[in-house]
């Protein structure tokens, strides 16, 4: 599956049970997916997303480059040739390229994150910026990494609600009788149909509650894009993320507590899913990630 959910090893749900060491539990959270945010690869260091066009596609910091790289780039890195849904990048000699940790070749197969499998897509490095292509709705775009970008120098750091056990809820899963698909809006103004393996029935002030996650590729655990009364002010207006461990003899624990911001907050060059029809909560969930005040206006 091929999506921006910014997932880190933390993200996923915790099956231990509520206790005097919870706060702790969600500290250490918090502290791994600040962690993978601000790494040298993490979202805060994304610079770019160009998409590709059949045919070739300059590549580097030169003026009118179809794929931008930042200043300090070669000007002229190379050539990305586009043909049936294939890419290869023909490097400029002497430009310093390098593929997957080697010297780049004359003309270098690229993989996407579509059909990279275990390898992960084709990585291309000149100095401290890399690139890799990304799948999306059939389209080809290079999205762009550099860790001296201005969002990773400038991060004021996240803020939560307070850390509140009782956002941490036992819930009923309803399996699918059958296979399902759901259908997932993303912020391309587009939707992809991803597999569902049920319904999450949780309780809330007296009230049921109902969020359908889904089952992404290569994972255990489900993912939950999930709206509330809170987005657009106290959190991001898109919704937030978390995940939830596959149930046991038909439970599961939905942690609001662990429920972060998506890549689009971060960047422009995310590609996000939004919450499916019927994940937007009527409540407000006053737990997890805060909107991110971004150092150029202080503002979510």
């Amino acid at each position: 599956m091929t999506r921006d959910t910014a997932r880190t090893p933390a993200a996923a749900a915790s099956s231990c049970a509520a206790s005097s060491s919870y706060p702790a539990q969600i500290e250490a959270w918090r502290e791994s997916r600040v962690a993978s945010l601000t790494a040298p690869d993490g979202w805060l260091s994304v610079v770019g997303l160009f998409w590709l066009e059949e045919g070739d596609n300059p590549v580097g910091s030169a003026p009118g480059s179809r794929v931008a790289l930042p200043a300090g780039a070669p000007p002229r890195l190379g050539v990305i040739r586009l043909e049936g849904g294939r890419a290869t990048l023909r490097a400029t000699a002497g430009a310093g390229v390098s593929v997957d940790g080697r010297a780049a070749g004359a003309e270098e197969t690229l993989r996407s994150d579509a059909d990279a499998g275990e390898k992960g897509p084709t990585v291309v490095a000149t100095g401290s910026v890399r690139f890799y292509l990304i799948s999306r709705q059939g389209r080809l775009a290079a999205r762009v990494k550099d860790p001296d970008s201005a969002a990773r120098a400038r991060f004021r750091g996240l803020t939560y609600f307070p850390i509140d056990p009782s956002w941490r809820i036992e819930a009923r899963f309803e399996e699918n009788a059958s296979p399902a698909t759901v259908a997932v809006p993303n912020v391309l103004g587009a939707e992809t149909s991803e597999r569902s393996p049920g319904t999450v029935v949780f309780e809330r002030g007296g009230k049921t509650y109902r969020l359908t996650p889904v089952l992404e590729e290569g994972e255990t655990d489900y993912f939950v894009i999930f709206g509330d009364a809170t987005n657009g002010h106290d959190t991001y207006g898109a919704g937030r993320f978390l995940y939830v461990a596959p149930p046991k003899d038909g439970r599961t624990v939905i942690d609001f507590n662990k429920a972060y911001n998506p890549p689009c907050v971060f960047t422009d060059y995310a590609t996000c899913p939004l919450p499916p029809p019927g994940n937007r909560l009527p409540i407000r969930v006053e737990a997890g990630e805060k909107a991110y005040a971004h150092e150029e206006t202080g503002k979510p």
